[in-house]
């Protein structure tokens, strides 16, 4: 069983960056592709973001330009830098297996505000 936690979130203003780090228990994380998901209030959860093994990446329209997912496989780690940030990204942010709109347990998740 693999279990997900995600940290990082927090307050900023519009035009802020943050970085999430989602660490991932178990050696299979490394060999699936990951992803960020962010559910917004009264919103359903979405896709934002994901990476191969092997580093390719693929973004959801409104975050391309200024989200950078990436990975560090050794730590079974992904991470989420978000940069220009605008109210409309206020969510709450978690990661899971980019397949099936994620197949492990959902983590608590890291709440991500921004201000205008």
């Amino acid at each position: 069983q693999v279990e997900l936690v995600e940290s990082g979130g927090g307050l900023v203003q519009a035009g802020g960056t943050l970085r999430l780090s989602c660490v991932g228990s178990g050696s299979i994380f490394s060999i699936n592709t990951m992803a960020w998901y962010r559910q917004a209030p009264g919103k359903q959860r979405e896709f934002v973001a994901y990476i191969t093994k092997g580093g390719y990446t693929s973004y959801t329209n409104s975050v391309k330009g200024r989200f950078t997912i990436s990975r560090d496989n050794a730590k079974s780690t992904v991470y989420l830098q978000m940069n220009s940030l605008k109210p409309e990204d206020t969510a709450v942010y978690y990661c899971n297996t980019a397949d099936s709109g994620g197949r492990w347990p959902w983590g608590q998740g890291t709440q991500v505000t921004v201000s205008s």
